[in-house]
């Protein structure tokens, strides 16, 4: 059972120390990355440590080896996906709102400017009680 996220910050619940991968690296790099970290999402940063965006083994897998292209010559900046993001200072609810609108699992966390680290949704349905767990899951998974 979840417990009431009310006041909890998206800093309270994120995994800290993301790593980035970086925007010219290829998906061989950004899919060894993934294995090794054990991740299923990397944020992707530029030559000036900013957040370019974000991309999943399921991006890599849909709109590459699906596709056959190379995974030594795509780079994750050809497959980035939109810059969703959320402040590390704003609050469970908030960061629960952005994934709904936007229908995704995971957000990079941004403090000053820099990532910070990584929240997903079993991170805030931990936070969640059962009736808004159920709403959220919902609101996430519905089709587009």
């Amino acid at each position: 059972m979840g417990t009431s996220g009310i006041g909890k910050t998206v800093q309270d619940v994120m995994h800290q120390g993301a790593q980035c991968v970086g925007e010219h690296d290829s998906l061989r790099r950004a899919s060894q990355m993934m294995r090794d970290l054990s991740v299923g999402a990397l944020p992707i940063c530029g030559e000036d440590d900013r957040l370019k965006g974000i991309i999943t083994d399921r991006d890599i897998v849909i709109k590459c080896c699906a596709e056959g292209k190379d995974l030594d010559q795509t780079t994750t900046s050809e497959l980035a996906m939109g810059l969703v993001w959320v402040e590390a200072a704003s609050s469970v609810e908030d960061a629960l709102q952005k994934m709904e609108q936007h229908q995704i699992k995971r957000l990079p966390v941004i403090d000053n400017h820099r990532i910070v680290g990584m929240v997903s949704e079993a991170d805030l349905a931990k936070e969640l009680p059962d009736n808004k767990l159920a709403e959220f899951v919902h609101r996430v998974y519905a089709p587009s």
